[in-house]
């Protein structure tokens, strides 16, 4: 048991010395202008990075990865077919595929899915 510790304090004490040693011989400055400056590629830029960002996209994504995650979901059903009772596999199916449409339905009536406001 000392001897785990002692090994672990030397690998604590050698991994802060490398690390104060890379922080001292590194030759990185941290106020050179160009690793300041926005872009690296030379180009000034022309408007302000932060622009505000449309929260349809954003709504759009979330639809995509929830009916993303649930298809992903679906498919190891497939497989299943054969190895479970029939009946139980359908009522499994029914219901994740009623999830499915019930949430597709909330979308529509909250109008997410319109391109348009």
């Amino acid at each position: 048991m000392i001897l785990l510790f002692l090994i672990s304090m030397i690998f604590l004490i050698l991994s802060n010395i490398m690390m104060f040693l890379s922080m001292i011989i590194s030759k990185k400055s941290s106020m050179d202008r160009e690793k300041s400056s926005p872009f690296e590629c030379g180009f000034a830029p022309k408007s302000s990075a932060r622009i505000p960002f449309s929260l349809h996209f954003f709504l759009i994504t979330v639809i995509f990865l929830i009916f993303d995650v649930e298809i992903v979901l679906i498919l190891p059903l497939i497989p299943t077919f054969l190895y479970v009772n029939l009946i139980i596999w359908t009522k499994i199916n029914y219901f994740f595929l009623l999830v499915l449409i019930l949430g597709l339905y909330h979308e529509w009536n909250q109008n997410m899915l319109k391109w348009t406001n």
